[in-house]
């Protein structure tokens, strides 16, 4: 296609994915001016100031990032920011004007599509095939080469550069079969995977450790599940260079994706 303005790539993008908009959304554009015409884009799971400064170095004008620019996922927050003169969220908000971009997040409409565009990036960079019945239920489980807990989890931070990923279960423990909850998605979704029968590990992004981390400890010991803890940014990171490779398919311009460093590190 041909791109012209910020408004016009977002909303032709969004319609090739072919999903049904949700009643409520975060998607769209987030910050910057929609007639903007775009000059590049760039792609990234989570905007953060660093991110956008490599952005700008490589010509893009429009950041696509799947979390939120201004830390809260709804939004609801940032009215509480702007009114506090927050200094964090206005130095960001004020360097995303200075360069002139337009912040576009792609959320739910990725994670709407079957199969879920984050699981499948995510489960093409370990060379697993999601189980097609349960993409189209929503939920993404894989069969693996035979493998332990402990060689899976190894795998995945080698991949994915998980340097906080954690474990809990018997790293000798045998793995043919794996779900994917990726991101944040919640105790009721992580415990009934980590209950399912026929699932040996349950690889989530990030989870509260009083709840999922708690049923897991016991889970490991009354069902023999496992848990992997990747961290949030780097489940997401394979999802999203799948969008751009699907946006390079749509646009006449440089998409680029920029990976997000983890977010926390070792002391």
């Amino acid at each position: 296609m041909t791109t012209t303005t910020a408004g016009d790539l977002v909303a032709r993008a969004t319609a090739a994915l072919g999903v049904a908009a949700r009643p409520t959304t975060v998607d769209g554009i987030d910050a910057g001016d929609p007639d903007a015409r775009v000059t590049g884009v760039a792609v990234t799971t989570l905007a953060t100031l660093e991110v956008l400064e490599r952005a700008v170095a490589v010509g893009a004008n429009v950041v696509v990032t799947h979390e939120p620019l201004y830390y809260d996922h709804q939004g609801t927050q940032v009215p509480d920011l702007v009114a506090e003169a927050d200094p964090v969220q206005a130095a960001k908000a004020a360097y995303v004007a200075a360069h002139g971009l337009v912040v576009w997040r792609m959320h739910d409409a990725w994670h709407d599509r079957r199969p879920d565009g984050i699981d499948e990036g995510f489960a093409r960079a370990l060379g697993w095939t999601l189980d097609a019945a349960e993409a189209d239920r929503g939920t993404a489980v894989c069969d693996v080469p035979p493998t332990t807990l402990g060689a899976l989890a190894g795998n995945i931070a080698e991949t994915f550069g998980a340097d906080q990923l954690r474990c809990a279960g018997d790293p000798q423990a045998p793995v043919r079969r794996v779900a994917l909850d990726l991101g944040f998605r919640g105790f009721a979704r992580n415990r009934a995977l980590l209950r399912r029968d026929d699932v040996d590990v349950v690889v989530v992004g990030e989870a509260h450790e009083w709840e999922t981390a708690s049923y897991a400890t016991d889970a490991a010991r009354v069902l023999g599940t496992g848990l992997v803890v990747v961290g949030h940014v780097p489940s997401e990171q394979a999802g999203m260079s799948l969008f751009a490779d699907r946006l390079r398919d749509l646009v006449d311009v440089p998409v680029t994706f920029l990976a997000t460093p983890d977010l926390l590190r070792a002391a």
